[in-house]
């Protein structure tokens, strides 16, 4: 099969003209974020605000003629819509502003979430700032509620720095059936990164719009269906996507990692805030990276502090989740792409993963009883 390249693409989208104005889409500068990996094909159609879903035959009319080059596999097309003229007004004190704005005090209007059909339950993984282990986390709570029994799927949000293809050993690359993209099955649970489109170490420079329009399609465009739940892993912070998440589908709740340490802390509150702003319930905070347990003599320290997020949660009264050990079979699986849950489900460190899932799933979907499924690969 003969091998797609970025000029095969970029001559293919040459000949489909925007019907705005009588020029190729190439030429009029609507093609944005074009990455090319192993025959994948990601971009996003960029349109004045104006336009909005008027433009959506003309994602459409793209994405196929994509389709059609030699070597090319699977195609995913975004549409987005920026803004043109002056910003608003400020928005008064009880109303959200627009996705790039900053919150403002009082409660934000959201709209209505719709659902993701075929999906029970979605639940994110979230940290107020970045090295806290959230994907760590995320994968193996993941893994953790699949072996309870539940159907269950893990969503890699986070746009900037996806994760999740290196933390599951994942290369395949997804396919497209009946305009739907199938997402990769590993360890008994169905995944779905932006990795999985982009180069390993290639900077993925997405605005504001087009985060948005990618967050939504893997969560719209994917069959994800069936699952008991889908375990979204977010980008670190309190930014776009969260704003995303939050207004584009209905959360269950949201987990909040932090390590001990004081300015991990600090922003976790700060997602903690955020969540309860958007109406988005939280099922509690967990403590990783908790006390290092030495591999040779099994003497335990606390390196980073420890039981800072146990009274972080009591104090903003929300659940605390448990303790995460800091031990290098945690990296070290993590790094191999067999996370612990996975590779030996009956450690200790991944019983603290375990005892995470089954407090999670209890809080989603009552009392689990069914007796925990061993997935082998």
């Amino acid at each position: 099969m003969a091998k797609a390249t970025k000029d095969d693409v970029l001559a293919a989208l040459d000949r489909v003209i925007d019907p705005a104005s009588g020029k190729s889409v190439t030429e009029s500068g609507l093609v944005q974020g074009l990455v090319l990996r192993d025959g994948n094909v990601g971009f996003a159609i960029e349109v004045p605000q104006a336009r909005g879903r008027e433009a959506e035959p003309l994602r459409k009319a793209c994405e196929d003629a994509v389709a059609k080059v030699p070597g090319v596999l699977s195609v995913t097309a975004v549409l987005t819509a920026h803004h043109e003229g002056p910003p608003a007004a400020r928005p008064h004190s009880h109303t959200r502003p627009g996705a790039r704005g900053p919150y403002t005090e009082g409660e934000p209007q959201i709209p209505k979430a719709q659902g993701i059909p075929g999906v029970a339950h979605i639940i994110a993984v979230a940290s107020g700032k970045g090295g806290v282990g959230k994907s760590t986390v995320a994968a193996n709570l993941a893994l953790g509620l699949a072996r309870l029994g539940l159907k269950t799927g893990l969503l890699d949000a986070d746009i900037y720095g996806p994760s999740v293809p290196r933390l599951l050993a994942i290369t395949d690359k997804p396919k497209t059936v009946n305009d739907k993209v199938e997402p990769i099955e590993k360890f008994g649970i169905k995944v779905m990164s932006i990795g999985f489109f982009v180069e390993e170490g290639s900077p993925v420079i997405f605005r504001g719009p087009m985060v948005q329009s990618a967050l939504k399609q893997m969560m719209n465009d994917v069959a994800w269906a069936p699952l008991d739940v889908l375990v979204v892993d977010m980008p670190p912070g309190t930014g776009e996507a969260q704003l995303t998440m939050a207004q584009s589908v209905p959360l269950k709740g949201a987990v909040i990692v932090s390590t001990p340490q004081d300015i991990a802390l600090i922003d976790a509150r700060k997602g903690i805030a955020m969540f309860q702003k958007t109406a988005v319930p939280i099922l509690g905070v967990v403590e990783n990276m908790s006390v290092f347990v030495c591999p040779e003599c099994g003497h335990e320290s606390h390196i980073f502090g420890h039981g800072g997020a146990r009274a972080t949660a009591q104090q903003l009264n929300v659940p605390f989740l448990g303790e995460i050990p800091l031990v290098p079979a945690i990296r070290e699986t993590s790094d191999a792409g067999t996370p612990i849950v996975a590779e030996a489900p009956q450690s200790r460190e991944a019983q603290a993963f375990l005892a995470l899932a089954q407090q999670v799933g209890e809080k989603i979907s009552g009392p689990i009883r069914t007796a925990p499924r061993i997935v082998m690969e």
